[in-house]
């Protein structure tokens, strides 16, 4: 039996999605949801919360569907909004504090057994104070210029500069702990 994909390309699936065909729309849903949840979990520690902040932002990305002018990759223009809710999150919930954090040394029990996994590199990330995260995150992950980062964050460029630097200190240190950083880094 041979299967006739309903739709040919995501553009026509933009453009069935807009005309509210909810069929398109859960295509669209599926195919990024995935990717979209782990954008969302790099900002947002708990799973269930990343979750919940994927759905607000998917919410969001069908309300303006209409706005996406088809420049740039359509997977880029969800991503964006994923961020920035991601970040809304945050502020609203006041986990983005910058500065004198304290850190969660609870959240570094992890199998270290093969130290450079995925998995366990999350488990750092997760461990960075909110502040330290966010600007880590938007920086090293997503791309982000530092300029952009303080016009998202509402902070200045120097802070999102110095969240970074604090960020890597920190992360090194762990690694350096861990034996995971060898003797180039000295």
């Amino acid at each position: 039996m041979k299967i006739i994909p309903f739709y040919k390309n995501e553009k026509q699936l933009i453009r069935k999605s807009i005309s509210g065909h909810r069929d398109a729309q859960q295509r669209l849903y599926e195919k990024y949801a995935p990717i979209m949840l782990s954008v969302c979990r790099r900002y947002v520690k708990d799973l269930q919360f990343a979750e919940d902040v994927m759905v607000t932002g998917f919410v969001k990305v069908f309300k303006n569907l209409e706005s996406y002018r088809g420049d740039g990759s359509f997977e880029g223009w969800v991503r964006k909004i994923m961020v920035r809710e991601s970040i809304s999150y945050l502020r609203k919930h006041q986990f983005v504090v910058f500065d004198n954090c304290v850190f969660e040394e609870a959240a570094l029990q992890v199998d270290k057994e093969d130290p450079l996994d995925v998995e366990y590199i999350q488990h750092l990330i997760d461990a960075l104070p909110e502040g330290y995260r966010t600007v880590f995150v938007l920086y090293a992950v997503e791309g982000y210029k530092h300029q952009d980062i303080a016009q998202i964050l509402g902070i200045a460029e120097s802070t999102s500069k110095s969240q970074l630097s604090k960020a890597r200190k920190w992360l090194q240190e762990k690694l350096k702990q861990q034996n995971v950083i060898g003797y180039a880094d000295r």
